[in-house]
C-alpha cells in the first residue's frame, strides 16, 4: 500500500510539473532585455531613451499564464536618452529625483490571458515614491532550450503612462510616455 501511494505521488509530481509556474531571471547580463521609452518633444518630434540598469524575475507556466508573476527593479540614474544634459535633468527633482528615489519598481498583481500568445499584466508601478496601477499589453514571444544548456522564455510588453500621475512633467506638461519592454528570462 505504501509503495503504491509513493509511486502515485511521484507520478503525480512528475506529470504535474508543467502545472506549476517556473522561475526565470530576466537576462540583463546578456543584454537580452530592455526597457525603452518614447515621449513627445514639444509636439514636434520624440525623445527616445532607455534604462541601462535593471533586474527582475518572473514566474511563468505556458499552460496557465494567469498563475505567473513579474517583479522588476529599475535604477533611475541609468536613464539614457543619448543626451547628457537631458539625462541629468531627468535624474533631478523635476522628474525622477534619483538621489532620493534611486529605484523604480513594477510588481504584478494579476495576469489575464487575452489570446493564444497575449495577456494583460496588471501591476503596481512605483516611481519617485508614488505607486499607480498600470496595465501591460503583453505578447509571449517563445520559449525553449538555449545553446548553453539553459531554458529561456521571452515576452514583449507595452503601455502608456502619464507623467502627471507621478508628479513629473511640470516643465513639459502632462505628457504621456510610451513604454516598450522586452524581457527574456533564464529558467532558474
Amino acid at each position: 500500500m505504501f509503495n503504491k501511494l509513493l509511486l502515485t505521488t511521484a507520478l503525480a509530481m512528475t506529470l504535474g510539473t508543467s502545472a506549476f509556474s517556473e522561475s526565470y531571471k530576466i537576462d540583463t547580463e546578456g543584454a537580452h532585455a530592455s526597457i525603452n521609452f518614447k515621449v513627445s518633444h514639444l509636439g514636434y518630434s520624440f525623445v527616445i531613451g532607455r534604462f541601462d540598469s535593471f533586474n527582475g524575475n518572473f514566474e511563468f507556466d505556458a499552460d496557465k499564464p494567469e498563475t505567473g508573476s513579474v517583479t522588476v527593479e529599475i535604477a533611475m540614474d541609468s536613464v539614457n536618452s543619448n543626451h547628457g544634459a537631458r539625462d541629468n535633468h531627468l535624474r533631478s527633482a523635476d522628474f525622477f529625483d534619483a538621489s532620493n528615489n534611486p529605484t523604480a519598481s513594477f510588481v504584478s498583481t494579476a495576469i489575464q490571458k487575452t489570446g493564444g500568445k497575449t495577456a494583460v499584466i496588471t501591476g503596481d508601478l512605483t516611481i519617485s515614491g508614488i505607486t499607480k496601477s498600470i496595465a501591460l499589453d503583453t505578447v509571449f514571444i517563445g520559449e525553449g532550450k538555449d545553446p548553453w544548456g539553459g531554458y529561456r522564455a521571452g515576452f514583449s510588453a507595452t503601455t502608456m503612462i502619464n507623467l502627471s500621475d507621478y508628479d513629473m512633467g511640470g516643465v513639459i506638461g502632462d505628457a504621456q510616455v510610451a513604454l516598450s519592454i522586452i524581457a527574456e528570462g533564464i529558467r532558474q
